[in-house]
């Protein structure tokens, strides 16, 4: 965004326009990699174009460093993943953070998004329910840890008010 010259030629080649998210707003991260997938095609047409060349005569090195990436299926397969492991966590945030009572849900939905990420990352990994991941143990300590860094009598009450 702050290259005018690269902005002007990302521009010509794509008609969605990059995003300047803050670090502040809510899962900037993912905003930004979902962006990205958006624009990926835009991107690597950028990338093989004749124009490049004027690009990579500034800084030949990281040119040929983001035409790599750009044009790597490896790097666009992890982000793939991470927009995948991470969705279910975005969701349950997104519906969290709305204007509606939503306490009595709250327990329950936490329960079934760690289930879901870890079904996403067992998955990837190609592992049974009965394997170790170590991945998983680590994603797995972080949302537990903020459950219970969070989580409240209120969230317990709420839930077994319930009727569903």
């Amino acid at each position: 965004m702050n290259h005018s010259m690269r902005l002007a030629m990302f521009n010509e080649f794509c008609p969605l326009k990059l995003l300047q998210v803050a670090d502040t707003r809510f899962a900037s991260v993912v905003v930004t990699l979902k962006r990205l997938k958006l624009i990926k095609r835009c991107l690597q047409a950028m990338a093989i174009s004749d124009q490049w060349a004027s690009y990579r005569e500034d800084d030949v090195g990281k040119a040929q460093k983001v035409k790599d990436m750009i044009l790597s299926d490896l790097w666009w397969d992890n982000i793939d993943y991470i927009l995948e492991f991470i969705a279910p966590i975005y969701e349950m945030l997104r519906i969290a953070d709305i204007d509606k009572p939503c306490l009595h849900l709250v327990y329950e939905m936490w329960d079934s998004m760690i289930e879901k990420v870890k079904v996403v990352i067992y998955r990837h990994e190609g592992l049974e329910d009965d394997q170790y991941s170590s991945f998983w143990g680590v994603v797995n300590d972080i949302l537990i840890d903020r459950w219970t860094k969070n989580s409240t009598p209120l969230h317990y009450l709420a839930h077994s008010l319930n009727p569903k």
